[in-house]
């Protein structure tokens, strides 16, 4: 036998290897399909329902776990709901709360604002818990070469999430009301437990009192993960701050509500599947250094077309469309990327906790960039907005750049011998 058929994957290693991938999906697909639905569908059904839009701004609410699910995720690293069944039983018992919260609002109706807080809440809380359970659960069975595909993976599963939990909500409420639309999603949200219970964990280990447990000072602690997190803290600061009011500005400036929702809706599912396998592609080529400097200069040309648009230099709605739609799909492989690099640096003793507390962070300044955008625009104008989201978003680019140059040189230095 020659080294190289010792070397190669048996046919076992390649079933597993793919099972992990369906397995992957279907976990993704299970918090994408409810999630979408509050967060895409209710809110129309409620504003056509007579809501006010007052009213439908506090549903807002339901972000608060997304945004501080990194305070309770070391105890999702740390419990086993079942004796055998460590992340897997987190996924069965928080899918099945979701599913019960489902249709929980089938007596409550589209009208009913604060029951539908309360249950969106509580379905939020189980969503986020499951979310640090599957990312805990990838990160850690993932191989290092494969991080790239599962993240592409889970980048596709939001994009089908969009259209079974938002897209065909609005159509079921359409044809069939309120309880056949809550039914059938929680029908769909079935489909996925199944993953659940395909997944396969390693046996639990003896507790060992000299080792330290799961928590955010254990995160805090690892130099090399802190320099990750100056990553996820600078790299989307710009995002928000365009994102949140591009549906704005394009109103301002006279395009059609109809052309903007052809925009964002074929631009957010074509972008979810290329954007998600070019991601991958390019992090298997090029690393993520390189991937996430070219993506962010990329961006940074996006939100360049936006600042000349708004200031005059452009005209015409071409130039616009192609930079709200390009700057969509690079969003997206940007989230492939920064994920596949938050898997490289958590540690396998609390893998779910050391990438919630990453993912959180970007998504935090996210959500800062959006809450400020509205106020520079009215204080400065268009302009200024997209020239200070330019010139943020190109000095993300070189500084994650520099830190991964940086943090590579140091792990490939080899330790003094004296």
């Amino acid at each position: 036998m020659s080294v190289a058929d010792l070397q190669a994957p048996t046919s076992g290693a390649i079933m597993e290897r793919k099972r992990l991938f369906v397995v992957l999906g279907g976990l993704y697909l299970a918090q994408a399909i409810p999630s979408y639905l509050f967060a895409a569908a209710l809110p129309p059904i409620m504003r056509e329902a007579g809501v006010s839009r007052s009213e439908i701004g506090y549903l807002s609410l339901w972000f608060l776990p997304l945004l501080l699910k990194f305070f309770w995720a070391p105890v999702v690293d740390r419990i086993r709901p079942f004796a055998r069944s460590h992340r897997a039983g987190w996924v069965i018992v928080t899918q099945t709360g979701v599913i019960l919260s489902l249709l929980c609002l089938i007596p409550l109706g589209a009208t009913n604002v604060w029951g539908i807080i309360t249950v969106g809440l509580v379905g939020s809380f189980l969503i986020s818990t499951q979310d640090i359970a599957t990312d805990g659960y990838a990160t850690k069975y993932l191989a290092p070469e494969d991080r790239p595909i599962g993240n592409a993976i889970q980048g596709g599963s939001v994009a089908f999430g969009v259209v079974i939990g938002g897209t065909l909500g609005l159509v079921l409420y359409a044809h069939i009301g309120w309880t056949g639309m809550l039914l059938t999603i929680a029908g769909f949200s079935l489909i996925p437990l199944f993953a659940a219970f395909a997944m396969r964990e390693s046996e639990p280990e003896a507790i060992d009192p000299a080792k330290p447990r799961p928590s955010i000072m254990a995160f805090l602690r690892r130099r090399e993960v802190r320099n990750i997190l100056w990553i996820a803290l600078i790299y989307r600061m710009s995002e928000g701050l365009v994102k949140a009011m591009e549906g704005s500005y394009l109103v301002d400036a006279g395009v059609p509500l109809a052309h903007i929702g052809y925009l964002s809706g074929g631009a957010a599912t074509t972008a979810g599947l290329a954007g998600a396998a070019g991601a991958a592609w390019l992090l298997h080529r090029f690393g993520s250094g390189w991937t996430l400097g070219l993506l962010g200069l990329l961006r940074t040309i996006c939100f360049a077309l936006f600042t000349a648009h708004a200031l005059g230099v452009i005209t015409g709605f071409l130039p616009i469309f192609g930079a709200a739609g390009f700057q969509t799909l690079i969003r997206y492989m940007e989230i492939v990327a920064l994920y596949s690099l938050f898997m490289s640096a958590a540690s396998n003793e609390q893998p779910g906790t050391d990438f919630t507390i990453l993912a959180c962070a970007q998504l935090i300044i996210y959500f800062i960039g959006s809450m400020l955008s509205g106020r520079i625009a009215d204080w400065l104008g268009y302009g200024a907005l997209f020239s200070l989201a330019t010139v943020l978003s190109l000095i993300a680019a070189v500084a994650t750049m520099r830190i991964l140059a940086a943090q590579a040189s140091v792990s490939s230095t080899p330790p003094d011998p004296s």
